[in-house]
């Protein structure tokens, strides 16, 4: 016969308080993709702001910059990164005073990249792509003998390519995916299929010459380019009348894991619809690597 009952009505009067935190979240995410309509918990949105200031730093900083960067007093600041400490998150030089990420932090990175899976993520992308463009759409990884298709979603402006299969493995400097890992692996490793590529004749295996490198010099001077731009671009070269378009995927160290290649005729991939295709193909790569791990 205690008074338990009327215990929760005493916290009836912070409800309303508490009930003001999904309407900021609402508010300060206006639109995501749809995601509008969720309710969120600002408080968790801000800590992580804060989170985001600390990575972006590269070592440990200054309260006073931490709360610069996050637009935040430092008195609030401050009493997140105590139950940052108290959780592992964040842990506080004793001699400067700084705070930096902590053991937990790295504990999240690494259960995260062993959850990471390329091939689940890139499939909707990939979908869309596909969708938006009508054009055939490839996810290519470096396999044991060079670059290996091992997914494709079919666009629906071309006939299928019934040259292009899962397992296919395409040339180093004749298809976009091979260019993009040529330029973006150690030339160590492809140094190999290089030689062998520039040593047979084109007309010999039986592909289109098309804008293909001929020389050591030219295919390393390609190579900067593709490294410079972010991307890869063949025409004429695995198939006659064929554009293709690739874009890597990066992993948590820079290193390229996986590509997204978009190939169609090229009567569909000129002037800025080819600019479209590429600019959706760059930013779904890029969006890939970042859950990767990989951020600019």
């Amino acid at each position: 016969m205690t008074t338990s009952p009327p215990k929760p009505q005493t916290a009836a009067p912070s409800a309303p308080h508490a009930a003001k935190a999904p309407r900021a979240a609402r508010k300060s995410r206006p639109d995501e993709g749809g995601k509008a309509g969720r309710r969120g918990i600002q408080s968790i949105e801000t800590g992580f702001a804060i989170l985001e200031v600390m990575r972006r730093a590269g070592g440990p900083i200054a309260l006073s910059r931490i709360a610069e960067g996050a637009q935040l007093t430092v008195a609030n600041t401050h009493y997140y990164l105590v139950s940052f400490q108290n959780i592992g998150l964040v842990q506080q030089d004793g001699d400067t005073g700084h705070y930096g990420l902590g053991a937990y932090a790295l504990k999240l990175g690494v259960a995260a990249l062993e959850q990471f899976d390329v091939y689940k993520l890139a499939r909707p992308a990939m979908a869309a792509i596909s969708e938006q463009t009508g054009l055939t759409v490839f996810l290519g990884v470096w396999g044991n003998k060079g670059p290996t298709i091992v997914y494709r979603a079919e666009g629906g402006k071309s006939l299928p390519l019934l040259e292009l299969r899962l397992g296919s493995v395409l040339p180093l400097l004749s298809s976009a995916l091979g260019l993009n890992f040529f330029a973006h692996l150690p030339v160590e490793m492809t140094a190999g299929m290089l030689e062998d590529e520039l040593r047979v004749p084109m007309s010999a295996s039986g592909l289109a010459r098309g804008d293909a490198c001929r020389t050591r010099e030219q295919a390393m001077q390609l190579r900067e380019d593709i490294r410079a731009h972010g991307f890869s671009r063949c025409q004429d070269t695995l198939l006659p009348n064929f554009t293709s378009l690739s874009a890597p995927i990066f992993d948590l160290s820079g290193g390229i894991i996986a590509a997204l290649t978009v190939m169609g005729p090229s009567r569909l991939l000129e002037g800025t619809a080819e600019a479209d295709v590429l600019g959706l193909l760059q930013r779904n790569a890029s969006e890939i690597s970042q859950t990767a791990g990989m951020y600019a």
